[in-house]
C-alpha cells in the first residue's frame, strides 16, 4: 500500500508537537501492526517568535512564517499539511491558498468527531485568539451546524494565562486544572454538551476524568485524522 507523507508544521509548543508525532506513529502501527510507522515530515518554528508576535498582534508576519512553512513542506515532498496548533488555524484560507496541497483543518477533524457524538452545542477552551476570533465558530457553525459558546472574559483571561505563562513551560499544577475544571462546569450551566479543548496544550492539563461532560481533544483527533487521510487509498 503507498502511505501518503504527513507534512507537519509544529513548533507551537514542541511539547504538543511531539504528541503529535507519537500519536501518528502509534496509530500507524495499530492499523498496520509489524513496524510500520508514519511516513512524515516536520518544519519546527521557534515558538518564542511565534508568541512575541501572536501578543503583538502581529498576524500578516505570522501567516507570512505559516505559508513559508507549508511552502517547504510541499517542496520536501508532503502530500498533505497538518497544522499542529488550533491558534495558528486563523491563517488556514492563506496557507491553503499557497499550496497544491490540501490542508487538513483541525476544525473538520474536531466537527467530524462532535458531529459523531449528536452534540449539537460546544464550549470552546483555547487562546484568547482562538476563543475570540470567528475563524473556529464560524468554521463548525457554518458546515457542522454547531452552535459553539466561549467563557466569560474573566474566564478567557485565565484561561489563555494558563497556557502561555504554564502550560507550554511544561508546568500543570493542581489549581490551574481546578480553574479549568470550573470554567467547564459553568460553560456547562450555560448548555455546552461538550467543550472542545481547542488549544493544543490544553489536553496536558485536564483529561476527560477530571469532568462530567464529553471533552474534544483537538490534538488526538487532528492527529488521528491526519493518519487517515495518510492511508486512504
Amino acid at each position: 500500500m503507498h502511505m501518503k507523507t504527513i507534512g507537519f508544521i509544529g513548533g507551537m509548543s514542541w511539547e504538543s508537537s511531539a504528541i503529535y508525532y507519537q500519536i501518528a506513529n502509534r496509530e500507524v502501527n495499530a492499523r498496520l501492526g509489524k513496524s510500520h510507522s508514519s511516513r512524515n515530515i516536520m518544519v519546527s518554528v521557534d515558538f518564542e517568535e511565534i508568541a512575541t508576535l501572536q501578543h503583538a498582534g502581529a498576524w500578516q508576519k505570522l501567516t507570512q512564517i505559516m505559508v513559508e512553512a507549508a511552502v517547504s513542506l510541499e517542496r520536501a515532498g508532503a502530500d498533505f499539511v497538518v497544522i499542529c496548533t488550533n491558534t495558528m488555524h486563523l491563517m488556514a484560507p492563506e496557507v491553503q491558498a499557497a499550496v497544491n496541497i490540501p490542508l487538513l483543518h483541525i476544525a473538520d477533524a474536531v466537527g467530524e468527531a462532535i458531529t459523531q457524538q449528536n452534540i449539537k452545542k460546544v464550549g470552546l477552551l483555547g487562546t484568547k485568539y482562538t476563543m475570540e476570533k470567528g475563524f473556529y465558530k464560524d468554521h463548525l457553525a457554518k458546515n457542522y451546524d454547531i452552535e459553539v459558546i466561549i467563557p466569560g472574559e474573566e474566564d478567557r483571561e485565565q484561561v489563555h494565562n494558563i497556557i502561555y505563562k504554564e502550560l507550554v513551560l511544561g508546568k500543570f499544577s493542581e489549581s490551574s486544572r481546578k480553574v479549568y475544571q470550573d470554567v467547564v462546569s459553568r460553560l456547562q450551566t450555560h448548555g455546552a454538551e461538550g467543550v472542545i479543548l481547542g488549544c493544543t496544550e490544553i489536553p496536558l492539563l485536564i483529561q476527560q476524568q477530571h469532568v462530567g461532560i464529553p471533552l474534544f481533544d483537538t490534538t488526538t483527533i487532528h492527529a488521528k485524522k491526519a493518519v487517515e487521510w495518510s492511508l486512504a487509498v
